[in-house]
């Protein structure tokens, strides 16, 4: 049973991760346009917008694709964008201290604050976001 349980859940996250590329693929456009090619913002305000302009694609896949939801819009949506919120907040911070402190390059940073935010975001959005209700007798 417990396997089984495991199983789920890796095949649950693997969801997850690839319904997150397609948000991730928009919050790195966003980093190399406004930052990498055209220098008109820093690597942290380039990564932080894209980080909202794919939250909205990813609310949408995960509501039916990932999660299968049987909550409101009203409910999951409010719930998932403050997970995500908290998310943007931890990607925010630690592109600002790796680049501009540490002086990572902003590449390396944004990767590594991507794996810390997909945990934050995935962990939120399964047990609090979208968990199933259950039924009330």
């Amino acid at each position: 049973m417990r396997q089984h349980l495991n199983k789920a859940l890796l095949h649950q996250f693997l969801r997850f991760a690839a319904v997150g590329l397609s948000g991730t693929g928009v919050q790195y456009l966003t980093l190399w346009m406004g930052h990498g090619v055209s220098a008109l913002l820093s690597a942290q305000s380039a990564s932080a917008i894209g980080y909202i302009l794919g939250s909205v694609v990813n609310y949408v896949l995960n509501y039916f694709f990932t999660f299968g939801s049987n909550k409101s819009h009203k409910e999951a949506a409010s719930k998932y964008f403050s997970i995500l919120a908290v998310g943007w907040c931890i990607n925010f911070i630690l592109m600002g201290m790796l680049v501009e402190q540490l002086r990572w390059y902003y590449w390396f940073a944004q990767f590594f604050s991507t794996g810390i935010v997909l945990i934050w975001n995935f962990s939120g959005s399964k047990w609090w976001a979208f968990r199933h209700k259950t039924p009330t007798r």
